[in-house]
């Protein structure tokens, strides 16, 4: 009868409502974790001519001095929020990095601004895995792709966002500004966090319950054996590790090098650069969820070959970015990577919550972070910004031009890595008991 069933139906309309909002505030606090990271990379030339840094010392802020800590205290903290409530660790770590991206603006020396980064290090390590985690705990499996896409549009809106907003100020105002405003938004929006959303039950949309004790399910030593047990988690980690060597890499250096070596102002950076990120990479993750949707819970090679495919498109477009002096032929040319170099994101998070118990997924999502983010976030831009001082002396009209060359073999790394996943993901399918 109707009127019997209307208070369960409004019940599910409301959860429903209720789950999309988490996602949006989810993907809000991740839209500032990354905003807050970049913003060094945006604003790197007003940094670079204020504290006197090289573009060695700017890639170890923005890679390995930050990374360090990201990435190492990212497993720790996704244990205790694997037995611990979720919420509080996430909005405890936006608080700290927001207040330790206040540093970074009141910084007045190289030193004071690397130990101000390694703060937003620390903070910016409780951010993802435990969201991870709770949006996989609100949606089932048949909508986790969609989800944890819409969740990952978190790094283009930053970046976008930050190009946008971070140029603007600090071509109207100071650098400094850019910093101060936003890690006064991070804190308001640990606070909301922390007041209006529910941690949810663990495995509450898991088709199977799980049927190992609590305590068994989230050990560290559990998780770390059987993470690295596997062939398929094992690399999908190595293959987005590879992919953000390059995409790093990129993002830290890309403003420095349209306004040193492409003659564009601040001004046009916040304007075309943000449209060419904000556009390419949301559209790439976007349509990657979808196409892991579509084609993953019947084919799961699919989670290889598809990144493996869009980063081999890729490559043309990336050379002819770094290739062409004028700018806004190379903001034509780079639309093709800020789209196809992001192929690889949601597939590698889906592939991990949905082979992994439930009570390990936060865990098993720092694995995932520490092992593609040291490679990635750790050395992409450090390795750039390196080649590029040791190339200044014999060209220093171009060295930024030359190091952005040495990331073309890193492309065919990636490619190698994701066609290999896709072979064992394959081989899984077709003799799942005899998989390792």
């Amino acid at each position: 009868m109707p009127a019997a069933s209307s208070p369960t139906l409004s019940s599910d309309r409301q959860s429903n409502r209720y789950r999309w909002f988490v996602l949006a505030a989810l993907c809000f606090v991740y839209v500032l974790n990354f905003l807050d990271r970049q913003l060094l990379s945006i604003l790197a030339k007003p940094i670079q001519d204020d504290l006197r840094i090289s573009d060695g010392e700017l890639g170890l802020l923005g890679g390995l001095y930050f990374a360090m800590f990201y990435c190492i205290l990212g497993i720790p903290v996704a244990w205790l929020a694997d037995r611990t409530n979720r919420i509080r660790v996430l909005s405890v770590a936006c608080a700290l990095w927001s207040a330790a991206t206040i540093a970074c603006g009141m910084s007045t020396t190289y030193v004071q601004l690397a130990a101000a980064r390694m703060g937003v290090g620390i903070g910016e390590a409780g951010g993802v895995p435990p969201s991870y985690s709770i949006i996989s705990d609100y949606f089932p499996p048949e909508r986790r792709g969609l989800a944890l896409g819409l969740f990952n549009l978190g790094p283009p809106l930053g970046q976008a966002l930050g190009v946008a907003f971070g140029a603007k100020i600090a071509a109207a105002y100071d650098w400094r500004l850019a910093f101060l405003l936003l890690g006064v938004a991070g804190l308001i929006a640990a606070a909301g966090v922390w007041a209006f959303v529910r941690e949810p039950r663990r495995g509450a949309t898991d088709v199977v319950a799980a049927v190992e004790s609590a305590d068994e399910a989230a050990t560290f030593g559990a998780t770390m054996k059987m993470f690295f047990s596997r062939s398929d988690l094992t690399l999908v980690s190595l293959a987005a590790g590879a992919t953000q060597f390059v995409t790093y890499a990129t993002l830290g250096f890309t403003t420095l090098f349209l306004m040193r070596e492409k003659g564009m102002t601040l001004d046009e950076i916040a304007i075309w650069y943000a449209l060419v990120l904000g556009i390419g990479v949301s559209a790439g993750i976007y349509l990657s969820g979808r196409l892991v949707d579509r084609y993953a819970a019947r084919r799961p090679e699919a989670y290889g070959l598809i990144p493996a495919i869009a980063l081999l498109l890729a490559v043309p477009f990336f050379i002819g970015f770094v290739h062409t002096p004028a700018w806004p032929l190379a903001m034509l040319f780079l639309l093709g990577p800020t789209f196809l170099n992001y192929f690889y994101l949601t597939p590698a998070v889906t592939l991990v919550q949905n082979a992994v118990p439930a009570r390990q997924r936060t865990l098993a999502g720092a694995v995932l972070l520490l092992i593609m983010n040291l490679i990635g976030l750790g050395l992409g831009p450090t390795w750039l910004g390196a080649v590029s001082d040791w190339l200044k002396p014999a060209h220093p009209d171009n060295s930024l031009q030359l190091a952005f060359y040495s990331l073309v073999p890193f492309y065919f790394i990636a490619i190698a890595l994701h066609l290999a996943l896709a072979r064992v993901l394959k081989r899984k399918r077709e003799m799942p008991c005899d998989f390792r």
